[in-house]
């Protein structure tokens, strides 16, 4: 009979204790892991995901038309430029994702009604990604956010990862090397995480000789997945030996004022176009947040964000929304096009990333999660459409993620309460 083992079991060595995970978290990669990462490699995708959490008025978003022949809305004017790398979505949401701003949380994780007090929240699909490829650059994903206070990355433990909104600060982590010393304590920290592996490796091998043939699989299969993560700690610590890639940006200055939420994501759009030109990391985040205090520089708003986003089909109000959402689209426009004009190979640099722009809000002044707003761009896909699907029998938006996940050419049929592809979401080449 084989021995059942349990969260309470640990491995003990030099003063380190090791609990073995729950089996449903073991990940086997052993003989395929150098060959996932030729072909991580070879596709080199990147993925940047953004969530404006006040949403977007989707009758100036949403054309009428479906397909490629759609009418040019007030929203999707500014995207013109780029119209054939990138496609608007209407219609999707994640079902049983309620809560109104609440589903901040399951924007990127599809987890089930995040407004209840005992929802705990699973992993975002681009740590799901970093678990995998993370190892392949010297950061295995970037936070990014208008307020550090929200953030769209979760971990399988389903914690909050926090977002940084000093743009300052973000530029020296990607791009001014340390000095000496810190790098030496940058690579102990490392080597600590190395050297636990090894304290417990002598209890591991005279555990398994205890266990039946059944349960030393399973074990087998565990350290495996603990090989994988010693693996990377190492290339990481060859990450912190190597100098950080120069840019031409001189250090930007962090703006203070929490209102001027537009001149804050130019600032981080900035950097997330220098870390993807960079291959610094493959996997970003941004959280765009509204205020209550009017934004500086925009002729016609006299109300803050939050208060507009919440018009009650005030007319007015609704003309003062469109002005603020207008000049954000604009922001993310001009990140599509700097993408676009910047090469890697024989491709363009928008080609190689999926920048997928959108809001857990479908009518933020309704609080309603449904027929979300969503616009993705490059990445390789056949763009230049408006894919329009029912918002009463709709695919869930899941389906979307695990169409990005299989293009960064990670093998997953399904994530979250995605079970395929999305439909009319298909790569230029096969």
């Amino acid at each position: 009979m084989g021995t059942f083992i349990d969260r309470r079991t640990f491995l003990r060595g030099a003063g380190v204790a090791m609990a073995l995970p729950a089996l449903y978290q073991t990940t086997t990669r052993a003989a395929g892991a150098k060959k996932l990462d030729d072909v991580i490699n070879a596709a080199k995708q990147r993925m940047v995901m953004i969530n404006t959490g006040l949403g977007v008025h989707t009758p100036f978003l949403f054309p009428q038309k479906a397909g490629r022949d759609y009418d040019v809305t007030p929203y999707l004017e500014p995207l013109q430029k780029v119209r054939e790398d990138f496609t608007v979505m209407s219609g999707l949401s994640h079902p049983g994702v309620d809560g109104g701003h609440s589903a901040e949380k399951s924007y990127l994780t599809a987890a089930l009604h995040p407004g209840r007090s005992s929802f705990k929240n699973s992993i975002s699909v681009d740590q799901y990604a970093a678990e995998q490829i993370g190892h392949l650059t010297r950061f295995a994903s970037l936070q990014l956010g208008t307020s550090s206070s929200r953030s769209l990355s979760w971990t399988r433990g389903g914690v909050e990862i926090p977002a940084d909104d000093s743009p300052s600060r973000v530029f020296a982590r990607l791009f001014l090397d340390g000095t000496p010393d810190q790098i030496r304590q940058q690579v102990a920290k490392l080597r600590d995480g190395q050297s636990i592996m090894d304290t417990v490796g002598v209890q591991a091998t005279d555990m398994q000789r205890q266990l039946g043939k059944e349960d030393r699989q399973t074990l087998d299969q565990y350290f495996t997945s603990v090989r994988e993560l010693e693996r990377r700690l190492v290339k990481g610590e060859e990450w912190a030996k190597k100098p950080k890639p120069k840019v031409e940006m001189k250090q930007p200055k962090d703006i203070k004022d929490s209102a001027d939420f537009l001149g804050r994501t130019q600032l981080l759009f900035d950097l997330v176009h220098l870390a993807v030109q960079t291959d610094s990391t493959r996997l970003i985040t941004v959280f765009i947040g509204g205020t209550n205090a009017p934004p500086p520089g925009l002729e016609g708003v006299e109300e803050g964000w939050h208060n507009l986003s919440h018009h009650g089909r005030d007319e007015k109000k609704i003309e003062q929304l469109k002005i603020i959402e207008h000049a954000e689209i604009s922001v993310v426009a001009d990140l599509l096009a700097k993408l676009k004009d910047a090469r890697e190979g024989d491709h363009t640099l928008l080609d190689k990333t999926m920048v997928m722009y959108g809001s857990n809000l479908g009518n933020a002044s309704s609080h309603s999660n449904k027929d979300m707003p969503m616009v993705l761009a490059g990445g390789g896909f056949n763009h230049g459409q408006h894919l329009a699907f029912d918002p009463k029998a709709n695919p869930p938006l899941a389906n979307m993620f695990v169409s990005m996940l299989q293009r960064m050419g990670l093998e997953t049929d399904s994530f979250a309460t995605g079970a395929g592809t999305l439909d009319g979401l298909t790569p230029k080449h096969g």
